[in-house]
């Protein structure tokens, strides 16, 4: 079985698979990771706050950039970490295949952080379709697995450290001994260096590819390593190219892969759930419909008419999903605290917010009073210059600057002053 392993990891050597070429992928993986982590954890506690939360209003274009980088980022990991699997390919078939508990640790964290990275990273595409072939609750899931994924990612970090360093920079010790220059120091070969050379050729479909990617034979060891990284920095930036654009508005022709597509839909503008997903087809135009403002005892009815004989406000704001997509929007409807003033509110109160919608987890959502009370936020009768469509809110709807598009309510029934 060694002797098996042994032929097998000198077969799969190749160029591209060496220490230094694991840690220029890694520290470019492990980025794009940080990138998701952070953004996602803003993301999170926007929808889910602690009591304690404050958020900040502005710029109002703030969580289309937060949630715009992190869906980039996320599309962005599965060529990175396809090009360090690669790399590390031939690492699979070393013996012994644990040395010790050490090298145990370093083999696990690495095993956990590919297998959850990948269901994360999977799963995170899938919601930008919102396609959910699983029975699990996303939101919690996705949640939970951002620490898996940090955590091995940490774990692996610190047990690979050393070589690491070794190998951080071009003019490092470790890169120089790849390269067969003379070094200072005790003259000893790194001991995780991959042959710069393939051994046996490998056979089938496999070998087949593998020997396409590497290209050049073993004496332009450099040509195929430059192609390597041009094939991964390539896919890379064609897969961000070809998504990000229904997030950010210079890349929206290169938008083909990403589900939503600016400048389309009821008034110029995308739609994520519709009326009839909702089930508000027949409340939402009832002719009795009223928006209820409450605050304790002190409670107010208004029709859509009522509400259009208010001063009107007209703002630009985005709706910025969290499936990645935005697009900016005219809004025009009246101020949130010129309704709250109506029943006493305090500028420490937050608010309840609840839909015409039958069911759903953003049914009833919660507004903090640094939205509540901004100049910016509308309870919205308008946009683009045009009546809300009913699959845009109608009657009325919600919008408040750097608010996620999830809790920017539509089909309004009522806004409760929370103490």
């Amino acid at each position: 079985m060694r002797r098996l392993l042994a032929a097998t990891q000198q077969a799969l050597a190749a160029p591209p698979r060496n220490p230094r070429m694991a840690v220029v992928i890694g520290r470019l993986l492990a980025i794009a990771f940080l990138l998701c982590f952070g953004t996602g954890f803003y993301s999170h506690f926007l929808q889910e706050p602690e009591p304690w939360m404050r958020f900040s209003t502005v710029p109002a274009q703030l969580y289309q950039v937060t949630q715009g980088i992190h869906i980039t980022a996320g599309i962005a990991c599965f060529p990175l970490i396809l090009g360090k699997l690669y790399t590390i390919y031939p690492q699979l078939f070393q013996t012994p295949p644990v040395k010790g508990p050490l090298h145990l640790l370093e083999r696990a964290s690495i095993a956990l952080f590919v297998g959850a990275s990948l269901v994360q990273i999977t799963i995170g595409l899938l919601n930008t379709y919102q396609w959910y072939p699983w029975n699990f609750g996303f939101r919690q899931v996705h949640w939970a697995l951002s620490f898996v994924v940090i955590g091995s990612l940490a774990i692996h970090i610190a047990v690979k450290l050393p070589m690491i360093a070794r190998f951080w920079t071009r003019n490092s010790e470790g890169t120089r001994e790849l390269r067969g220059e003379p070094v200072g120091g005790t003259g000893e070969t790194p001991t995780e260096k991959i042959p710069d050379a393939a051994g046996t050729p490998v056979g089938g479909v496999t070998g087949r590819v593998f020997r396409w990617i590497d290209g050049s034979p073993a004496a332009e060891p450099a040509v195929s390593r430059r192609g390597f990284v041009t094939a991964v920095g390539v896919s890379t930036a064609t897969v961000v190219a070809l998504t990000a654009g229904q997030s950010f508005a210079a890349l929206s022709p290169f938008n083909i892969f990403a589900p939503r597509v600016k400048g389309t839909g009821p008034a110029g503008l995308p739609v994520n759930r519709t009326a009839k997903a909702a089930q508000v087809l027949d409340t939402a135009v009832a002719p009795d419909w009223s928006l209820t403002i409450a605050n304790g005892s002190r409670t107010i009815s208004m029709s859509r008419a009522e509400l259009l004989a208010l001063p009107q406000t007209t703002v630009d704001l985005p709706i910025s999903c969290v499936e990645g997509w935005s697009q900016m929007a005219t809004w025009k409807g009246v101020r949130l605290r010129d309704l709250l003033d109506r029943v006493g509110a305090d500028t420490s109160n937050g608010l309840k917010l609840t839909s015409l919608e039958k069911k759903g987890g953003y049914r009833v959502t919660q507004m903090g009073p640094e939205y509540a009370f901004d100049a910016s936020t509308l309870v919205a009768l308008e946009v683009n210059g045009e009546t809300l469509d009913i699959d845009h809110g109608y009657p009325a709807r919600m919008i408040a600057p750097g608010r996620p598009g999830v809790l920017q309510t539509k089909w309004l029934s009522s806004l409760e002053v929370e103490a």
